[in-house]
């Protein structure tokens, strides 16, 4: 398990512009951290074995140690059947001699199994580190590929409004939309113009009957005179 070069190998694929042509950086980090979690299966799985070893181990020298225990037990109660004269000397030193070597043996292999429970018991230890960088590693990297998600949607959706901004007056939509502004002016213009030419025209017309005496007020006299004649009220 490499872990630095791997991470190295993420961190090029933001970095480095060959793979910035040719590598879309957030699949290789995705990519990147499916490669970290099989190293972490790996590793679990591997810690669990090493711990089962040391365990095994220790099951071992606890037996070992109990088994020279025995036999010392053993050697003594032979020791102490001859003292009471329960059976020859020569034949209880006999076999004391072999309880004792039997525990002696028995004593070297609890110590050898004591020396395999430590040394598992470091690789573990050693493990367990690897596993908890392994963590933390794809943890980090989980929470990095969140933020350069969002900072490649942010850098493609600004990237799409300056390529337009950028190709507005080359479409001719700027001159259009100045052209559009120019003929509603124009309109305008013509508007006020024909509205002044109208009261224009309004005027000399009335001017014109002012002046001939018809603005419509002695028409109106008379017709009130004609009324109150026919109604005999004159």
């Amino acid at each position: 398990m490499n872990l630095f070069n791997r991470i190295f190998k993420i961190g090029q694929a933001e970095a480095h512009s060959a793979v910035n042509q040719f590598e879309d950086p957030i699949k290789m980090i995705e990519q990147g951290l499916r490669d970290l979690r099989l190293d972490l299966d790996k590793a679990l799985h591997a810690l669990a074995e090493v711990k089962a070893l040391a365990i095994r181990s220790r099951n071992e020298a606890e037996t070992e140690r109990g088994r020279a225990l025995d036999y010392e037990n053993k050697a003594v109660l032979l020791l102490q059947k001859a003292h009471r004269q329960e059976m020859e000397a020569p034949e209880a030193d006999r076999l004391a001699t072999e309880a004792l070597l039997k525990k002696t043996q028995h004593e070297a292999q609890a110590t050898r199994a004591t020396q395999e429970q430590q040394k598992f018991e470091a690789s573990a230890q050693q493990l367990d580190q690897n596993v908890q960088q392994l963590k933390s590693t794809i943890s980090q990297w989980d929470n990095e590929l969140k933020t350069l998600k969002a900072r490649v949607t942010v850098s493609t959706a600004t990237k799409t409004i300056n390529q337009q901004l950028a190709q507005l007056d080359s479409s001719g939509t700027v001159a259009l939309l100045e052209r559009m502004k120019d003929k509603v002016a124009t309109e305008e213009a013509l508007a006020e113009s024909y509205g002044q030419i109208a009261q224009e025209s309004k005027s000399i017309d009335q001017e014109i009957d002012k002046a001939l005496g018809k603005d419509g007020s002695g028409q109106a006299s008379a017709d009130l005179q004609a009324l109150k004649a026919k109604l005999g009220l004159g």
